[in-house]
């Protein structure tokens, strides 16, 4: 096996590789991913429910159809996590109702008022306080989205 490099004078690094490497040989890398289990994942696989769910009874999953939260990674047709049981604090992505409407915003909360966020420049915070309809449904964990 050659290593090809795009100079064209083969340099020193490069004729180090080609002789530490023939073709018989395998090279290895390390790779980050889930846990220093990896062994294991190869024989049973992933589980993305082990994974990524912490409280199965209070995790629902969320399909997103608005681009309020494009600046949060969170687009349109991407699936949410979302743990019921996980207290909402500010600063978090929460599923909230207001009026009956599922709404995905981050959550501010301060003294005497509460505010749902978007990260979109084309929408407008909601100043929930003086609302009777709201109440913050879940937060949510992660977000999965095809590449």
């Amino acid at each position: 096996m050659q290593f090809i490099d795009k100079e064209p004078v083969e340099g020193m690094a490069t004729q180090q590789i080609n002789k530490n490497y023939q073709a018989n040989q395998v090279v290895q890398a390390n790779a980050t991913g889930f846990g220093a289990a990896s062994d294991d994942f190869m024989e049973r696989g992933i589980d993305l429910n082990e994974q990524l769910v912490q409280n199965k009874p209070a995790t629902f999953f969320f399909r997103v159809n608005s681009d309020a939260m494009l600046g949060a990674g969170i687009h349109i047709g991407d699936t949410l996590i979302v743990d019921r049981s996980v207290p909402p604090s500010s600063g978090k992505v929460v599923v909230a109702i207001l009026n009956g409407e599922f709404l995905v915003r981050r959550l501010q909360m301060q003294a005497h008022s509460v505010s749902l966020l978007p990260e979109n420049k084309k929408y407008g915070a909601i100043h929930v306080a003086h609302l009777e309809d709201y109440r913050t449904w879940g937060v949510v964990t992660y977000v999965i989205h095809a590449l």
